[in-house]
């Protein structure tokens, strides 16, 4: 299992993430996105509306890599941040059928080299994969 219990458990419970990629010229782009994780493959998948047409996807198709985060507070009195930074590799593709109607065949399945996670299972924790 790539993630741990309490990892994967937080990020099934959140809806958005961000997900940070590199152009051909070195200029880092970084946008809000849903996103899905295959627990047993530890793969995250990101869907949307005409996901082929976005820049984040031309990145990963000309061989960007990524990072992902999904942060939130847990609570403010006492301030609790948490959170998971996934950075890996990515490929881009448009050979799904979509999910639902308003979805888009494009899809950019991300394969974790790095977890780095805050207040999950303690302080900080930070590994390859």
């Amino acid at each position: 299992m790539i993630f741990t219990p309490a990892e994967l458990e937080y990020l099934t419970t959140q809806p958005i993430g961000r997900l940070a990629t590199v152009s051909p010229d070195g200029q880092v782009q970084n946008n809000p996105t849903n996103f899905q994780v295959d627990a047993d493959t530890g793969v995250v998948s990101i869907r949307g509306g005409a996901l082929e047409t976005s820049k984040k996807f031309r990145n990963v198709q000309r061989g960007s890599t990524v990072a992902f985060v999904v942060d939130d507070l847990a609570t403010i009195d006492p301030w609790a941040p948490r959170g998971i930074e996934i950075r890996g590799t990515a490929v881009a593709s448009t050979d799904q059928e979509p999910p639902r109607p308003g979805m888009s065949r494009g899809i950019i399945r991300i394969t974790p080299t790095r977890i780095v996670s805050w207040n999950l299972d303690g302080p900080r924790t930070s590994r390859s994969v």
